[in-house]
């Protein structure tokens, strides 16, 4: 069986600066990387190769959760909090030139394993600082709740991020699955989040309707959104979103894995951008979905008809809309500018439509 021919843009987007917004720190766990962790702790998840391909053939969104949480359990110590944090800044600087990431970490899990919050938090920064030296890559944190444990896991993230805080920790979160897990509920915890300077960016409208959109922006205080597809379904939303300059943090191929839509034809990331509404692409669970951020630009360069000048657009959005020090946006930005220029003068590769 022959190999599919590469996207016409592959190349560019392979060598082109990027930031990523919406992508989850044990989500970001290559097979390399579980197995290596499966290895150390034997027990439900394989931890050879092929047994783990298996093992990621997701039937559903709450199929996905099961898996998920089962590789979550494989991180039972300090060191292991570290290796996965180090391992997976390498990927993302080495193999999909990230050079700022906002990784969405779920502390409450990992104590709940057994590793105390202050040798989680030593763990996550030790790696971050040799990660920019040795990858430069920045990363920085966005504490979320897992949805699906309530209030208790609510009350506890909130305590890590207030008592727990260092200067890279920017974001407060909510995640896991929206089905059945109202987003009001959570309302105060935002509410003193906020108050403590953390940036609100909840999941909501992957597998539930506009209305937990709705609930996220007007009891979250959200800022931006993770995921957010189902505002397509909603022109309100929509001229909401455009108005207020509140991005979506769009994930085409997790969205299909999940079954939250058919698959890339029927994603309305076009609809979306159409209507105004601000969006950047990200990656989720890469490994999981069997995609990489480089993937993720290329199927929205085809499903947007965008040539090189749209998908630097893209790129250039990612970093308009993180919560990036000055610096590293400006540098970042620079960095892009100077990656489409050097284009400028070769061939077009256009698929169709020039930007965004």
């Amino acid at each position: 069986m022959t190999a599919p021919d590469p996207h016409p843009l592959a190349a560019f987007i392979a060598t082109m600066p990027k930031a990523e917004l919406h992508v989850h720190h044990v989500g970001s766990a290559s097979m390399r990387m579980v197995g290596e962790l499966a290895a150390r702790h034997p027990g439900t998840v394989p931890a050879d190769p092929e047994g783990l391909r298996s093992f990621y053939e997701f039937r559903d969104f709450a199929h996905f959760i099961e898996v998920y949480l089962a590789v979550v359990a494989l991180i039972r110590t300090p060191d292991d909090v570290r290796y996965l944090t180090y391992e997976i800044a390498r990927d993302l600087g080495t193999e999909q030139r990230v050079r700022y990431a906002e990784l969405t970490c779920t502390p409450y899990t990992s104590v709940l394993a057994g590793v105390p919050i202050e040798a989680y938090t030593e763990a996550i920064e030790d790696a971050r600082v040799a990660a920019e030296r040795d990858f430069g890559v920045v990363l920085r944190w966005i504490y979320d709740i897992p949805g699906e444990s309530g209030i208790p896991a609510a009350d506890a993230t909130l305590g890590y991020a207030l008592d727990h805080r260092t200067d890279a920790l920017i974001g407060f979160g909510l995640g896991g699955p929206e089905i059945g897990v109202p987003r009001p509920q959570f309302a105060p915890h935002f509410e003193r989040a906020r108050a403590a300077g953390l940036r609100s960016v909840p999941h909501a409208g992957e597998t539930t309707g506009p209305e937990t959109i709705w609930d996220s922006l007007r009891l979250l205080g959200a800022e931006r959104i993770g995921h957010g597809i189902s505002a397509a379904s909603d022109p309100a939303l929509m001229a909401h979103l455009a108005e207020h300059d509140i991005p979506l943090e769009v994930c085409p191929s997790s969205n299909v894995a999940t079954r939250a839509v058919p698959g890339l034809a029927e994603h309305p990331l076009e609809t979306l951008v159409a209507a105004g509404v601000p969006v950047t692409i990200n990656s989720d669970d890469p490994p999981m979905f069997g995609t990489t951020l480089n993937r993720e630009y290329e199927i929205a360069a085809d499903l947007l008809r965008l040539d090189a000048d749209g998908v630097s657009d893209l790129a250039r959005s990612a970093v308009r809309y993180s919560f990036a020090p000055d610096d590293v946006r400006a540098r970042l930005s620079a960095e892009i500018d100077a990656h489409a220029e050097a284009r400028a003068g070769g061939p077009n590769d256009a698929p169709g439509a020039p930007s965004l």
